[in-house]
């Protein structure tokens, strides 16, 4: 017998929404380590198809039986005891409110962590020059069409109170023209102007300061999941990939 799930979809985006909202709160989560054996088991599995997979961490998950598995610089994924077999997507939970994605919460739960790590020396910071409601970082790129629209919003979010972190993410990978572009605007004299100038196509002499973030930023952007630019990351560590306005993103973020 077939079961067709009407609107499932919408629904399932609707729990994105008690994420945004506050609305959701992990009840006995565990998230605890694994014994050795059983993530001896998962490595080796894993091994014998992709043996350029390197485990970051085996945990519990909250569905029994199932074990969180987050792949350095790769995907998180629910693996059996055995290895032999996992499922590769997010988990949800049915709550009196709806649906919850807890995958997308444990992720922006980690976000924020690695987000905070990121010393401001590092990013590139339009502040508001009264109070500072809140703030978002953006995962930026020189050569990005919808960067530079977003880069134009920054001043309205900056009346709104929302201070923007950039940090770089060159699309074309390390080593790029991208790269090279975003890498002068780090390493100018005045990053700020440098940045804003660059994304209004402006040509800069090339910069290429020893032990810029550009690279570290990038990567760490692949790990917490970024795949395309502008991808805003909020205080809290929710991943909203694309261009938003100003108001939408001000909406997004309840301010």
């Amino acid at each position: 017998m077939m079961y067709k799930f009407t609107g499932f979809r919408r629904t399932l985006m609707a729990a994105s929404l008690l994420l945004a909202s506050g609305a959701y709160a992990a009840e006995g989560a565990t998230d605890e380590k694994v014994s050795v054996e059983v993530a001896n088991n998962i490595s080796r599995a894993f091994k014998m198809v992709r043996p350029d997979w390197q485990l970051q961490s085996v945990t519990t998950s909250r569905m029994p039986g199932l074990y969180k598995v987050q792949i350095l610089n790769g995907p998180l994924l629910y693996s059996s005891a055995s290895g032999l077999q996992f499922v590769a997507g997010d988990l949800f939970e049915i709550t009196p409110k709806g649906f919850v994605n807890i995958s997308e919460y444990e992720r922006s739960g980690d976000r924020a962590k690695l987000m905070a790590d990121v010393a401001r020396k590092d990013m590139i910071i339009f502040s508001p020059a009264g109070e500072t409601k809140d703030y978002v970082t953006v995962f930026t790129d020189i050569d990005c069409g919808y960067c530079r629209k977003l880069h134009a919003e920054v001043p309205k979010l900056n009346e709104m109170g929302i201070e923007v972190r950039y940090m770089a993410y060159p699309r074309a990978g390390i080593g790029s023209k991208s790269y090279n572009k975003i890498v002068t605007a780090w390493c100018a004299d005045d990053p700020n102007k440098a940045l804003t100038s660059l994304k209004q196509g402006k040509t800069m002499s090339l910069n290429m300061c020893k032990d810029n973030p550009v690279a570290k930023q990038f990567l760490l952007g692949q790990e917490i999941g970024v795949s395309g630019t502008p991808a805003i990351i909020t205080s809290s560590g929710q991943l909203l990939p694309g261009y938003m306005p100003a108001d939408k993103l001000a909406q997004a973020i309840e301010l």
